[in-house]
């Protein structure tokens, strides 16, 4: 058997069925489905699949969180399912059909940025590591002197040297880290412009090449120096004249929306042209025609509308961010980018933080969005102490909260947090009086970097140990709230009616053997839960069976497909793949009784169970139904044992001669107690 097999029949079953199932592919951690009908996807049997960490859906699709495993399940999935996988792409495609226009703008907007995000966090590492290099100042280094004199600042506080200062092996470091640092953010929007070819399915090469001609180091003005540079000068040095008119030469350097906007043109013209222009002189015309009114449109209208409307985003942000209320901007923004997580908005941050950094030298963004991760691994940690001897809760939670704590929230949040909700709660509470006093203290990082705890090394200098101190606040306040609500018995009705589901049925069986103390002599009439042939226990196929090891009883060959109760009680067990059940009876009595030989490798296909766990039942009372042909197409034996388990406690005994013919509800043997 294959490691997940067993899990994929059940996740194949619980999501619909084959028939339900549009599309189905995987990322890093996540099986991803496109189902036909959302509704007849079992979502609390899926969640009870040991594999399974929680699910959710998003832009369209239902996603089931396995792991690193997920790889592995999926190709259990496929080989059991018959289902042949599709691509990201075209299971995103075939997503579309369940989402508004809204949220195909974002998830485009979303697939575009992620293949672009190792870049952006490793060049925000990269800035993080300068910027303790050259912006620490550290007083046991000494104070700094330049021409013999001391260095003060205007406060008259004395100015200490930086790693770089004292150090020409790390001086030498911090400058060759700028070689891939600039590269990263100053020609982003060489990176952007290809991701968007990429996702069009159109020349990405062209794409590049677009990408550079925004950002051309020799022949355009950089972006950075346009607000130093005159308008003079720049018409002097810096213009195209056309004689009739004239187009500056403005780059673009670490500008988002030009480089979105141009990629998003240079792509709609390569398909238009495609469609009209004939396949044996396509190579010629196709990327001329694309890419020259392209580049034209970026530099003349897209280049300067993108501009302005990156300028203007950038700036209401930074107004949020800075001004008189910013502390109310900063709880607002802190509490909810945890929702926004969920609904996908999230990654519109992405592009704002570029811009910020673009315009302002840094973004306030960015820390609140580290202070987030912390908060919602905060409030999973603390669930994961309370649940830590609940060995399926104890397994999801705790990789949660050290991947929250690493940046990356979605198994928290969808494994954890949102399913029982108060821990949710308790982390955007921490994350929203995070985000007050890091607006407050205006706290600014110099790039985008990886989330959660070390996102510290992301931020300015200057407000490392203010950032420090809002990471307390993440770690503690969730982390105590979360506790807080479980003990108050605040929003955590999601976690007791689940526990409660588990723990009455659980229960249930717990009493009914405590209640069943029957005296010695005591003598239960076990009746025929099946119409059909009943034979003695040795007949039956299996040795395990046949030689009593599991209890004695007796075996029937059923000629209707309809197992009743044959005592009254409650339901002891009933295995997942429905082919065998355990009583209870009222006088302890312990039965199973085992629909056919080997059935288990049916996986549940034919069997139909009305009954659960904890379930009281009466004499007659329907159990479960199955189909015996099919059953027996598959080539197993139909012959069930009846039996009793517990034989040190009772002991049978015959009432018919066997072999006989049995109707439902006749007395086929008795079990009496012993002393």
């Amino acid at each position: 058997m294959e490691k997940f097999e067993k899990d994929a029949r059940e996740m194949l079953e619980a999501i619909g069925g084959k028939e339900n199932i549009a599309a189905v592919t995987h990322c890093a951690t996540r099986m991803r489905f496109v189902l036909n009908d959302d509704s007849k996807a079992d979502i609390k049997r899926l969640e009870a699949i040991p594999a399974v960490k929680g699910t959710f859906t998003n832009a369209g699709q239902f996603q089931a969180i396995i792991g690193n495993d997920v790889p592995i399940f999926y190709n259990d999935f496929t080989a059991i399912s018959g289902i042949e996988g599709v691509s990201k792409e075209a299971a995103k495609s075939a997503a579309q059909k369940n989402q508004n226009w809204l949220q195909r703008v974002l998830s485009m907007l979303a697939e575009i940025f992620t293949p672009i995000i190792p870049a952006i966090i490793v060049g925000g590492l990269i800035l993080g590591f300068r910027n303790i290099l050259e912006g620490v100042q550290m007083e046991w280094l000494g104070q700094k002197v330049i021409d013999g004199v001391k260095q003060y600042t205007d406060s008259g506080q004395p100015i200490y040297n930086t790693i770089v200062d004292v150090s020409q092996f790390w001086s030498g470091v911090n400058s060759f880290l700028w070689l891939p640092g600039e590269a990263i953010f100053h020609y982003l929007p060489v990176g952007i412009v290809w991701s968007v070819t990429r996702k069009m399915g159109t020349s990405q090469i062209l794409g590049i090449v677009l990408g550079i001609c925004l950002v051309s180091p020799n022949q355009l003005l950089n972006a950075y120096s346009v607000a130093s540079t005159s308008a003079a000068d720049i018409a002097a040095d810096w213009t195209w004249d056309f004689g009739y008119f004239a187009v500056q030469k403005i780059g673009y350097q670490a500008q988002v929306i030009p480089a979105l906007l141009a990629g998003l043109s240079l792509a709609y013209l390569e398909r238009f042209w495609r469609k009209h222009i004939p396949e044996v002189i396509s190579m010629i015309f196709v990327p001329f025609l694309s890419l020259i009114p392209a580049l034209i449109l970026a530099h003349t209208v897209l280049g300067p509308i993108g501009w302005t409307i990156g300028k203007g985003i950038s700036a209401v942000v930074l107004a949020g961010l800075t001004g008189p209320v910013k502390w109310l901007f900063g709880a607002i923004f802190g509490a909810l980018y945890a929702p926004l997580v969920i609904t996908g908005l999230h990654h519109m941050t992405n592009a704002i933080d570029t811009q910020l950094i673009a315009d302002a030298g840094g973004t306030g963004l960015w820390p609140m969005i580290a202070l987030s991760n912390i908060a919602q691994g905060s409030a999973v940690l603390a669930f994961y102490i309370m649940n830590r001897h609940d060995e399926r809760e104890a397994q999801i939670s705790l990789p949660a909260a050290i991947s929250a704590y690493l940046g990356v929230t979605e198994p928290a949040l969808f494994g954890i947090n949102l399913k029982y909700v108060y821990p949710f709660v308790a982390g955007m509470i921490g994350s929203g009086l995070a985000g007050l006093f890091c607006t407050s203290f205006n706290i600014t990082a110099n790039a985008i970097g990886i989330g959660g705890l070390p996102g510290i090394l992301s931020i300015q200098a200057k407000y490392m140990g203010f950032f420090a101190i809002n990471m307390l606040i993440a770690i503690a306040v969730p982390f105590a709230l979360t506790f807080m609500f479980r003990k108050i018995g605040f929003l955590t009705k999601a976690e007791d009616d689940a526990k409660k589901g588990d723990q009455s049925q659980v229960q249930a069986v717990v009493e009914a053997k405590k209640d069943a103390e029957a005296p010695a002599g005591t003598v239960v009439a076990i009746q025929s839960p099946l119409l059909g042939h009943a034979k003695n226990l040795s007949q039956a196929p299996d040795p395990v069976f046949a030689q009593g090891v599991m209890g004695q009883g007796l075996v029937i060959e059923p000629v209707e497909g309809e197992l009743v109760a044959p005592v009254d009680g409650v339901v002891s067990a009933i295995f997942p793949t429905k082919h065998a059940i355990g009583l209870i009876s009222q006088e302890g009595v312990e039965l199973l009784m085992h629909i056919g030989m080997d059935t288990v490798n049916l996986d549940g296909k034919g069997f139909t169970a009305h009954v659960k766990q904890g379930d009281k039942v009466s004499v007659g009372d329907a159990l479960i139904s199955f189909d015996i042909e099919m059953i027996k197409a598959a080539g197993y034996s139909v012959d069930t044992p009846v039996i009793v388990t517990n034989q040190n406690d009772f002991q049978t005994d015959m009432t018919r001669q066997l072999p006989c013919d049995i109707k439902r509800g006749e007395t086929i043997f008795t079990a009496s107690k012993l002393s």
